[in-house]
């Protein structure tokens, strides 16, 4: 059985374990499932899914907390006993903490109450990857500047205003170049803070509109990641493999060019949408035969 196979299994067993009504969860249970140590497996789930797995049995035992105070007249002592707290003490405690307010408020006031939702283990992306080497190239596009920290919520924002603005209407019809799609670039600047540039842009040999801008790409060696899956979880889940895995074991030195991200054209939110991390290298192969 594949490992997100028995995750999800062992998810949907802790749904089902989350009342005191119902039996508790038996860290034995989990390590059959899990088919290794209760330990191993808490490592695992923690580096896998971003949240420790008694944090996540924690919140969810705390959502559904704030739905019964929302949609019952049931007490609060007996919804603190509901979820395994020994006291209602301890259950505003861990309430307040989690959702910003007491119980009480929260009853009260028309108010939101934060969710953590059960997980769901989709199938674990799989990469493929090639070193191609490719000619020099034009793109023309628009740019944004962003904290390194808020590349993930910022850059998305990006894509959605050039969608809604028309940006990206445009740019595909002045898109000349092979490959076709749309392009992300990056690129690191000198900044104290750390900022980088990110880029939307196609590759093109007309003239450059008014109020954007281009970027020569030169020949390169380029190592290519397919990414499959809707964006932009597609293509953050290929970062982090790069960063956390393919770049440990493939120290390719860095070539003197910013690194592309590659769109098709299609459905973005397809299960099979393909985007690709281009990695700029030097081919050390190529430079000995110079």
């Amino acid at each position: 059985m594949e490992w997100n196979e028995r995750l999800q299994r062992i998810i949907d067993y802790v749904e089902n374990h989350l009342q005191r009504k119902q039996e508790p969860i038996d860290q034995r249970e989990i390590s059959v499932m899990a088919g290794c140590s209760f330990d191993f497996f808490q490592k695992v789930f923690s580096y896998m899914n971003g949240i420790g797995f008694s944090e996540y049995v924690r919140f969810r035992k705390l959502t559904l907390a704030g739905y019964d105070l929302k949609s019952t007249d049931k007490r609060v002592v007996d919804i603190s006993y509901q979820y395994g707290y020994d006291s209602p003490t301890s259950f505003t405690k861990a309430f307040q903490q989690f959702h910003g307010m007491t119980p009480k408020e929260a009853r009260n006031g028309n108010v939101k109450l934060r969710v953590v939702p059960k997980m769901q283990i989709f199938e674990k992306q799989r990469y493929a990857w090639k070193l191609e080497q490719k000619p020099g190239f034009r793109l023309i596009g628009k740019s944004v500047w962003c904290a390194d920290g808020q590349k993930y919520s910022k850059i998305p924002e990006f894509w959605s205003d050039c969608q809604n603005t028309g940006v990206f209407s445009r740019l595909i019809s002045l898109g000349t170049g092979d490959p076709g799609g749309l392009f992300g670039l990056c690129r690191y600047g000198d900044s104290p803070a750390g900022e980088i540039e990110y880029s939307v842009m196609v590759a093109a040999d007309g003239p450059l509109p008014e109020g954007y801008r281009e970027i020569r790409i030169p020949e390169a060696a380029w190592a290519v990641f397919d990414c499959r899956g809707a964006v932009p979880q597609a293509i953050q889940s290929g970062w982090k493999f790069l960063q956390e895995e393919w770049l440990v074991r493939y120290p390719f030195e860095h070539a003197d060019c910013p690194e592309l991200e590659w769109y098709c054209i299609g459905n973005s939110y397809d299960r099979d949408y393909l985007s690709q991390i281009w990695i700029p290298v030097i081919d050390g192969h190529k430079e000995k035969n110079r």
